[in-house]
């Protein structure tokens, strides 16, 4: 153990000061120092305060109608204490039932609230063969879930931050909380929480580079979970559902908006913008709405009736689209941003860069052929084309050109396979379909008879970026090799066409020439402008270009004054939900193999037709039922903090009082619940009248150890009928769990085997018992049967 300062605290303002300051506090119980001894942390404080040296801090009195005891109470007091054996014996009993007499002589009260879960994955040891940096620590998973779960929670998890699926996700999606009402079978909830961070789905889905995916805490022992298949037919369901989906508001800000490009992210910043109830304009310099999804990305991975269809939805939002109108020509900027109250530009990057290759103007722009396709005949391609780039545009290109008849594609890029920038599904794809990749070559000079392209001479690339990381690509001038070609098509780089700024509008541009913006709001030097997308990234994925466009819309409904839940009825994922913890399919765990679509053998593709099937909805279901919804699913180990949860207790911090249940039952971690500096001084317990309470816990080694299960219970009984019940469970969840439904049950109900038997069940429904912990709902049954029957021998 590292060595620490210590410090004796002679108040709690003396202790919450220091505190402040990063000690961490010593009360007894909390078992900080074993922490410490093990290791068992990535992180450890420099100093610790103790609050045991606190005059009066330990004491129990009652006052008033309340009970009152001290944070620094040791357990061997209050089981003892006369005060309490008469007034709430309940906690007595909790508190007898702590570990061994000599634990019971050191811990306290507030450290028995406040200790760390006692989950063995968290706990093990550094020296033990290193830590485990489990989800709670700050890590990606949790190891119970797919591991030894005996004593871990049988009602799901708790989050303890964003998912690495979420993380990895460009828009923020939350990949867990919509995977999870899938396995509820609330398809319309999942839709919601998935239109959160991304309005179109159904398009996405079948060009996104899935980094979500790679993420994926399954992959490290398994398939990931097919996160891209399933949005895809969630994607599907909500543009059946479109019109429900893409509703109009039912306000009006009184605030118009123009945007500029019609392509992913300006859809994306209009559809959230519209929502939040301002009049939406899309201008757009093409005669169709979509940008690169209609125009760039190949009918057999994009149908373009999908987008089609979306554009018409937001149609019927109430966006209005002005299409076949390129700005600055007609209409300038300056006219927008007189008319408009903010404007938006995403235009894209459209332009040809300029290589400077002797004979580039024989070659051909590969954006420039994917717009045109659908005006080429089959076999005029030419038999033999290069294709420069190593791109998901490069591979687009490269199999479009094959399936129009040529009979020998070939791919040149500058960098090895391993770093080739398209994904590595669609580089399988292109070999799949007979593309010869040549990595690490570059491109010296078109090779030309009489101004007719012969081919292209290649350079061998040793680097691709200097030692700083920039891109500067080194060549070994030693080794070329000629590549026979009819036709050479260049997918290397894309640029932005800003040529609509005139001298006399005034915008600050970066050196490669793009739109600069504030990197927090996405505005531009000019107020109220904005801009986001490829015009401000460089060339990106769709799903990038999205995001840009969602917080860019955030930012200018600030800009606007509109407040933080400007996206109105697009609903947050945990109102969507309605759940207080994480759940997962425990039969899904043991689904090892994602689900895939069904896709065209090669011979049966074409350009027109798309390449794949989507998911049936039974089967995406299915497959949501593997996901692990990475969480945290150890348990509270607390014995009093259900028994004050049952008692309706108050404790009083050094800033203010909170009630048991907010301060034991709402964050995963109990400390989670105090502000930093803030500490526990006291509890308050309201004196019960006439009640029977119990303090039930089951352990295998009674003398020693943490309650497998537990349970708090208070009732209040009247002429032989059961008045009032306080029900807590321990042991059972991440936090301690409150039956409300067996309390509701009970009320005005005789206590007898009948009763007992359907308050118990009432406890246990939704559990989702892991693996190995199963038997816990017997024994919490059990526990709650004990408790009710216990009421029949009962006297008024």
């Amino acid at each position: 153990m590292k060595n620490f300062y210590y410090y004796r605290a002679e108040s709690f303002a003396d202790a919450a000061d220091y505190v402040k300051h990063g000690s961490r506090p010593l009360a007894g119980g909390t078992d900080l120092l074993g922490g410490m001894k093990t290791a068992i942390l990535p992180e450890y404080p420099d100093s610790l305060v103790s609050l045991l040296w606190i005059p009066g801090a330990d004491g129990i009195y009652i006052n008033g109608n309340s009970l009152y005891i001290g944070a620094t109470a040791k357990l061997s007091d209050i089981a003892e204490d006369k005060t309490i054996l008469d007034a709430v014996p309940i906690l007595a009993e909790a508190a007898h039932s702590v570990a061994s007499p000599n634990i019971r002589n050191r811990g306290t009260i507030g450290g028995n609230l406040c200790q760390d879960v006692r989950c063995w994955f968290y706990r093990y040891p550094h020296e033990g063969g290193g830590r485990m940096v489990c989800a709670r620590k700050g890590g990606d998973t949790c190891y119970a879930i797919q591991g030894d779960n005996r004593y871990h929670s049988i009602f799901g998890g708790m989050k303890t931050h964003a998912t690495p699926c979420s993380q990895h996700c460009p828009a923020s999606t939350d990949i867990p909380a919509y995977m999870e009402q899938l396995r509820k079978g609330n398809k319309k909830a999942a839709a919601r929480i998935l239109m959160q961070a991304n309005p179109m789905p159904m398009l996405t889905s079948r060009v996104c580079a899935h980094f979500c995916q790679s993420g994926c805490n399954r992959g490290h022992t398994d398939d990931s979970v097919a996160i891209r298949e399933v949005e895809r037919s969630v994607g599907d369901y909500i543009l059946e559902n479109g019109r429900e989906f893409y509703a109009p508001p039912q306000w009006d800000t009184g605030k118009a908006i123009a945007i500029v490009g019609a392509g992913p992210s300006g859809l994306a910043a209009a559809f959230y913008l519209r929502k939040a109830g301002h009049r939406v304009t899309v201008y757009d310099a093409r005669p169709k709405a979509g940008g690169m999804l209609m125009y760039a990305i190949p009918n057999y991975r994009l149908p373009k009736q999908l987008v089609r269809t979306f554009t018409e939805l937001l149609q019927h939002m109430g966006i209005s689209f002005v299409l076949d109108t390129t700005i600055g020509q007609g209409v300038t900027p300056a006219d927008l941003e007189k008319q408009y109250d903010s404007v938006y530009y995403a235009p894209g990057t459209w332009k040809r860069p300029t290589l400077g290759i002797p004979g580039e103007e024989l070659t051909m722009y590969g954006l420039d052929f994917l717009v045109d396709i659908n005006t080429r005949m089959e076999g005029k391609i030419g038999n033999r084309v290069l294709v420069a780039g190593g791109g998901n545009v490069a591979m687009d290109v490269a199999i479009t050109a094959r399936r129009l008849g040529a009979q020998t594609v070939i791919l040149a890029c500058l960098e090895s396979e391993e770093e080739m920038p398209a994904g590595r599904d669609e580089v399988a794809r292109a070999r799949e379909e007979g593309i010869i990749i040549m990595p690490q070559w570059g491109l010296d000079k078109v090779l030309a008879d009489n101004g007719v392209v012969t081919g292209m001479r290649l350079k061998r690339c040793v680097a691709v970026r200097d030692a700083k990381g920039a891109f500067n690509p080194h060549y070994d001038d030693s080794e070329k090799k000629d590549i026979a070609a009819d036709n050479i098509l260049m997918a290397v780089g894309q640029a932005g066409d800003l040529s609509f700024l005139d001298e006399k509008y005034d915008m600050q541009l970066t050196r490669r020439g793009l739109i600069g913006v504030d990197a927090g709001s996405q505005m531009t030097s000019r107020r109220g402008v904005f801009a986001g997308g490829d015009i401000v990234t460089g060339p990106s994925t769709v799903i990038n270009a999205v995001a840009t466009g969602h917080s860019a819309s955030r930012s200018i409904n600030r800009y606007l004054g509109c407040p933080e839940n400007y996206e109105g009825n697009v609903d947050k994922a945990n109102e969507a939900t309605g759940i207080q913890f994480l759940s997962l399919e425990p039969s899904g765990i043991k689904k090892y193999q994602q689900a895939r679509l069904t896709e065209l053998p090669v011979a049966a593709r074409n350009i027109k037709k798309e390449d794949a099937f989507s998911l049936p909805m039974e089967q995406a279901l299915a497959e949501a039922a593997r996901c692990l919804n990475c969480g945290c699913y150890a348990v509270n180990p607390s014995d009093l903090a259900p028994v004050l949860m049952v008692l309706d207790a108050r404790i009083h911090t050094t800033q203010r009082i909170v009630p048991a249940d907010e301060f034991c039952g709402s964050t995963l971690k109990v400390t989670d619940c105090l502000a930093p500096g803030e500490l526990v001084e006291s509890i308050e317990i309201p004196l019960p009248k006439e009640s029977i309470g119990h303090y039930d816990k089951f352990r295998l080694r009674d003398a020693i150890d943490f309650a497998i299960v537990s349970l708090a219970s208070l009732f209040t009984v009247q002429d032989g009928k059961i008045t009032k019940a306080r029900l807590v469970m321990g042991g059972v969840a991440p936090v301690p769990l409150r039956c409300h439904a067996g309390e509701r049950y009970l009320l005005n109900k005789k206590p007898d085997a009948q009763i007992a038997e359907a308050v118990a069940e009432l406890a246990v429904n939704g559990a989702i018992p892991l693996d190995k912990n199963r038997y816990k709902i017997n024994e919490i049954k059990g526990l709650i049967k004990t408790a009710v029957l216990r009421l029949q021998n009962a006297r008024e």
